[in-house]
């Protein structure tokens, strides 16, 4: 008899096993807020493009480093994270890669090698974890 209580009991668990198990579609990212314009000069959005930057030159097969010319613009959208969409401007600079953390860059002059992209970058964020994460990454000529 206990054997015959130990299997029904297994035969009950079995299927709550299954309800209990975990739903894939929770993983699935809901909006809770979407892309709405940001302050760029805004701490995270600083982090997050710094981050993006990072990323686009430990990426890219130039041989040379490029910087942010300009931001165009920022926008915040809430999910199960913060996500930047942030547009800017960058120019090859006279560094070459790696960069060393004194060295001071500028924008390259010389016209066989100045070169300047228009850049969006999605970057998912939790920055009170110091989580950083680019989405999205679209560059195309200036």
């Amino acid at each position: 008899m206990p054997r015959c209580r130990w299997l029904s009991l297994l035969l009950l668990t079995i299927p709550l096993a299954l309800v209990a198990r975990k739903d894939p579609n929770k993983d699935e990212k809901g909006v809770l807020r979407k892309l709405q314009p940001t302050n760029a000069s805004d701490a995270n959005v600083r982090q997050c493009l710094w981050f993006a930057m990072q990323e686009y030159n430990r990426e890219s097969e130039d041989k040379y480093v490029f910087l942010v010319v300009k931001t165009l613009q920022a926008q915040l959208q809430v999910t199960n994270r913060l996500e930047y969409l942030i547009g800017v401007e960058i120019a090859r600079s006279d560094c070459r890669k790696p960069l060393s953390s004194n060295e001071i860059c500028a924008i390259q002059e010389n016209s066989k090698l100045k070169k300047k992209l228009s850049c969006n970058f999605l970057v998912g964020a939790l920055p009170w974890n110091g989580e950083f994460t680019v989405l999205e990454k679209k560059c195309e000529d200036a």
